[in-house]
């Protein structure tokens, strides 16, 4: 397999997991960094998963969204997976109310979060030309209210409908597009939610299992639903969290 990570910022992101149980499973990795800044960060991690490729990658930049599928066109040839595992958004607009935030806020968290999702995948679609494996993140806040969460709970319940109608879309390519609903992991994206280490105590102690996920079982999830193994299964939300989403 050959695939494309979009979100690897450090060794605790959830690309991160992600990667490891995808170079475990034999698939070569293109990787993507945010900026300069990014890349000393990402570098040795793709380094050490033996990513043959490593560009920069903003996905709001659309000369370096072209410039990352070319290259993966000129050396692969193809694409059997694409996973997103990004999210953002402004820290006034996440840390207030969703009443109150701003339209510019609210405009560049959908568009980062949720439509940069529906863009990789109008340039992965020519590589999958054999069918091929679409994965994002999300969280049970898209679903119901999570105190803290805020503006990220309408993005990332966009991202799920999102996931519904690409896969609707590009199914009869034999491409499958699927979400991960992931418990809290302690990321650097996730550490600007207010209360967020109240939200992890409490999913700890209320969730079915009474623990919390890692990245590497979230990365082991990943890798199945990126493989043929999980062929017949697209369009879904799948839960990564203890049991916690089953609590209401």
């Amino acid at each position: 397999m050959k695939g494309l990570i979009i979100g690897l910022a450090n060794d605790q992101s959830l690309a991160w997991g992600c990667a490891r149980a995808l170079k475990a499973a034999g698939a070569e990795l293109a990787i993507t960094y945010q900026n300069d800044k990014a890349r000393s960060h990402v570098a040795p991690l793709a380094e050490e998963v033996g990513a043959p490729i490593l560009l920069p990658l903003d996905v709001r930049d659309a000369g370096q969204t072209a410039a990352l599928f070319e290259t993966i066109g000129d050396r692969w040839g193809r694409l059997d997976f694409l996973l997103h595992s990004i999210a953002f958004a402004p820290k006034a607009d996440l840390h207030g109310r969703v009443t109150d935030s701003s339209a510019e806020g609210f405009a560049t968290a959908m568009d980062i979060s949720c439509h940069s999702l529906v863009r990789l995948a109008k340039h992965a679609e020519p590589l999958m030309a054999s069918g091929g494996s679409i994965l994002t993140m999300s969280f049970y806040g898209a679903e119901k209210v999570v105190p803290g969460y805020g503006i990220m709970g309408p993005v990332k319940a966009a991202l799920e409908a999102s996931v519904r109608y690409l896969a609707t879309e590009l199914g009869p390519h034999a491409i499958r597009v699927n979400a991960l609903s992931t418990g809290p992991v302690k990321t650097r994206a996730a550490s600007g939610l207010t209360h967020f280490d109240d939200l992890m105590a409490k999913a700890a102690e209320r969730a079915p299992l009474h623990q919390l996920v890692t990245i590497d079982q979230i990365g082991e999830a990943a890798a199945f639903l990126l493989s043929d193994k999980a062929r017949y299964i697209s369009g879904q939300t799948i839960y990564v969290d203890a049991g916690y989403n089953t609590l209401g």
